[in-house]
């Protein structure tokens, strides 16, 4: 009691954000939806049924303005390292079975930082951030047991992607689940290490779900939730947001249960916008996944929990996935990461205060063909895309269906800028570009120092054939890079 009343006098003093209300490091949970649209989650649309992240968002800090990548393997790589993807080599598209390419080795990522700190580290779902050697994988990058797999996609229920089982419990494939909804499975993984946890040693838990990734599937119960949705891929997309949010609250159940959950500081966060194609959402925002425009790299996010000390609010402050590394690093009583592109923002969120973050940069890739966008960066409330966007360049509501969607193509974009003022104009309706040249050139020479900076994309063309599955009992395994 004493040491909680103590915590409390310091935080009014700004002297104990980097523990939690009992005095130890605080737990960290960090969430990741795979292609949940800005439209996706019921604290943005009313018409989505996801009470338990609503709640979790409304009662904690939600994040107007979090950005990611315009892909899955970018933004995990940004989530883990602190680093542009364009340093990393992780710019373009995403890392594919068959590619002998992860997350550089010679960068200490997330979970390494904070098992130097004394934390239990767990990872349970998707990787994809590498995997063709075992010193990519997660449990020899930080994380003290992984359960999920390794890839970009796979079927919900077989686990499996080109009819090869991906599926791990640590580093041994996992062949009794066939048949078991992924999400299932996931949050009953997470109880376990919960409630099984050491709670003399702080936990950070990073719980990278398959949904709502593509492919569309989900228990029929969770699809009847939406009879009015007519379209049968949004319905059942509809339905696997409602699923997530069942596991969410099943998570935080177990946390309260466990007595965990006062001492618990929760990120979640989208890794990129929803997929247009496959029924994510983004409406108002432009575009979506694959795209440099706000619909696909302005995330759905909150915090919630130990060391907020302004909650039930919105922080409308920048924020960039590669911050993550240093804010969370602070949160857990780190010494301040300072030697990365990410930026400490634990104190501005701790306190709702102002965001140290002034600019972000979308994406810079150099490949022929940028399909997630050529280059983009924002300053301040202005925003420049250089070239190429991405593939869908619209604004799409809800119900519409894949035949109506326009498609931009590379050659329209050759030596373009689009500009835009995002405080005026948040969802890229006028192009400013021609009525601000002044703009236009400030912002292109800020885009170019950074473009100095860049290595090429490593995204080797030509399948691995030691890559092949059938080398190694059917699974996609590690051991040939």
């Amino acid at each position: 009691m004493f040491v909680q009343l103590l915590c409390t006098v310091l935080v009014i003093v700004n002297l104990c954000d980097d523990v939690s209300a009992a005095g130890r490091p605080r737990h960290i949970v960090f969430i990741v939806a795979d292609d949940l649209g800005w439209n996706d989650v019921g604290f943005h649309n009313p018409d989505m049924i996801t009470p338990n992240i609503d709640k979790l968002a409304t009662e904690g800090l939600i994040l107007n303005h979090s950005y990611v990548q315009p892909l899955c393997s970018p933004s995990r790589s940004a989530f883990m390292s602190g680093y542009y993807p364009f340093k990393t080599g992780l710019q373009h598209l995403v890392i594919v079975n068959y590619q002998p390419v992860c997350l550089p080795l010679n960068i200490t990522i997330l979970p390494q930082k904070l098992k130097e700190l004394g934390y239990a580290t767990h990872i349970i779902g998707k990787w994809h951030t590498g995997f063709c050697s075992w010193n990519c994988t997660p449990t020899y990058r930080g994380f003290d047991s992984f359960f999920g797999y390794y890839n970009a996609q796979e079927d919900y229920y077989t686990h499996t992607t080109l009819d090869y089982l991906d599926f791990r419990n640590n580093t041994s494939p996992e062949k009794t689940d066939n048949g078991t909804y992924s999400t299932y499975r996931f949050a009953d993984e997470a109880i376990g290490i919960i409630e099984r946890h050491d709670k003399s040693r702080p936990l950070f838990l990073y719980l990278p779900f398959q949904a709502v990734h593509a492919p569309i599937e989900v228990p029929e119960k969770y699809e009847a939730m939406y009879p009015n949705v007519k379209t049968e891929g949004r319905r059942k997309y509809c339905g696997m947001v409602s699923a997530l949010d069942d596991a969410i609250g099943n998570i935080t159940k177990a946390l309260t249960n466990s007595g965990l959950m006062e001492d618990t500081l929760i990120l979640f966060t989208a890794d990129n916008g929803g997929w247009i194609t496959e029924h994510g959402n983004n409406y108002p925002l432009r575009g979506g996944k694959v795209t440099v425009y706000e619909g696909g790299t302005r995330a759905a996010a909150f915090m919630h929990g130990s060391g907020l000390q302004k909650t039930g609010t919105v922080f409308d402050g920048m924020i960039h996935a590669v911050d993550w590394l240093p804010t969370l690093t602070a949160a857990a009583g780190g010494t301040p990461v300072t030697d990365r592109d990410g930026i400490n923002l634990w104190p501005s969120l701790s306190r709702a205060s102002p965001s140290p973050r002034t600019e972000v940069v979308y994406n810079y890739d150099s490949h022929p063909f940028p399909e997630e966008g050529h280059a983009a960066i924002r300053v301040g409330d202005y925003k420049l895309i250089d070239g190429y966007p991405g593939l869908y360049p619209g604004w799409y509501k809800p119900e519409q269906v894949t035949s109506e969607l326009n498609i931009t193509h590379i050659r329209d974009w050759a030596n373009k800028y689009q500009l835009f003022n995002l405080k005026d104009d948040p969802n890229e309706r006028n192009d400013l570009s021609n009525s601000q040249p002044d703009m236009v050139k400030k912002l292109a020479a800020r885009l170019a120092w950074y473009e100095k900076q860049a290595v090429p994309p490593n995204f080797p063309e030509t399948p691995d054939p030691k890559s092949n599955p059938a080398l190694y009992g059917n699974v996609w395994s590690p051991g040939w890079c």
